[in-house]
């Protein structure tokens, strides 16, 4: 009896390694649980194509599984197979949904393989173009003049600019009036048309509309400024008076609890080529966005950074009572 258990569990072993080492031999589903064409959306398409060469010419398909603050496309890759074939990029909402969902389908800590991050996108403060602040200064004396009745537009209950938005609220001890969109589409297109007064949303969203003059800007939110050529000359909101404000937008990469090790190590390896890949960085630069190159790369750096990341934003959602069933 001992003699099969120990011939069982060396076949099992040779499987095991034998199913890495042929691994991927069919495509991959990376689920994105955002729309399609949104700024998510845009990095998943071009990580794809910087991680298809480094995994053997692999077939990488993009599935936009929508909902619930993302909650649907996680719980989806949470109980999917572990077996590589299916594997997910999110943003910041890995840290933000335990606090925002009222119930949880799934562990953010036990239900996921970290993979390692990828980029920081920072964000904007940007105004309806009649707005008659032109400075930050300027805005934030507008805003104490005309407290009750501003509107703070996001592009959705979980969004990143609806965490931006709360997170200037606040900093600022400024309530505003959340105006909750589809999307940031709808949203910009409302602030530019005089709808909404302000929204905070990621570089990848407003750099076009910054750069049309079809809006104010006021400020980035990361505490150094961007060498971007649309926003080189935006002032941080930290060195216009709002010390200690931070906020960028990351994504990472995750696969189903229980992936065999050496899938995880392909997958890394694949990512870390693709963060070097000349195309991808250039594409993700024109939209403002900063590469990983720290050690938060890595599996357990990228696990620790996004717990540290839900004690960051805990107190802010928990304060704002803002929930998503």
């Amino acid at each position: 009896m001992k003699k099969l258990f120990v011939v069982s569990a060396i076949s099992a072993l040779f499987s095991l390694v034998g199913y890495a080492q042929t691994y991927p031999s069919k495509p991959i589903s990376l689920v994105v649980p955002f729309v399609a064409g949104g700024p998510t959306d845009r990095v998943a398409r071009d990580l794809a194509e910087a991680m298809r060469k480094p995994l053997g010419d692999a077939t990488i398909i993009i599935e936009n599984v929508l909902g619930a603050g993302s909650s649907i496309g996680a719980n989806k890759v949470a109980k999917a197979a572990p077996d590589g074939y299916t594997i997910m990029l999110n943003h910041i909402a890995m840290a933000t949904m335990p606090n925002l969902l009222r119930t949880m389908p799934f562990k953010i800590d036990s239900d996921f393989e970290y993979l390692g991050m990828i980029n920081e996108v920072p964000m904007t403060v940007i105004s309806k173009p009649t707005l008659p602040a032109k400075n930050y200064k300027e805005l934030v004396a507008w805003l104490n003049q005309n407290k009750g009745k501003i509107n703070l537009g996001n592009a959705g209950v979980g969004s990143a600019s609806h965490l931006c938005g709360l997170m200037l609220q606040n900093a600022l001890q400024i309530d505003m009036a959340a105006i909750p969109y589809k999307g940031t589409a709808p949203a910009l297109t409302d602030l530019i048309g005089g709808q909404i007064d302000i929204l905070c949303d990621q570089t990848t969203n407003t750099s076009p509309q910054i750069e049309a003059k079809k809006v104010n800007v006021y400020g980035v939110t990361t505490s150094k400024r961007l060498t971007t050529a649309v926003l080189k000359d935006v002032p941080t909101l930290q060195e216009s008076g709002l010390k200690g404000f931070d906020v960028s937008i990351w994504h990472g990469l995750y696969a189903p609890k229980g992936t065999p090790t050496d899938v995880i190590a392909k997958l890394n390896n694949a990512l870390k080529v693709a963060l070097k890949d000349p195309d991808f960085i250039k594409k993700q630069e024109a939209l403002g966005a900063v590469i990983i190159t720290d050690k938060r790369v890595e599996p357990a750096e990228h696990k620790k950074f996004v717990s540290s990341e839900i004690a960051k934003w805990g107190p802010v959602i928990s304060a704002a009572k803002v929930y998503i069933d």
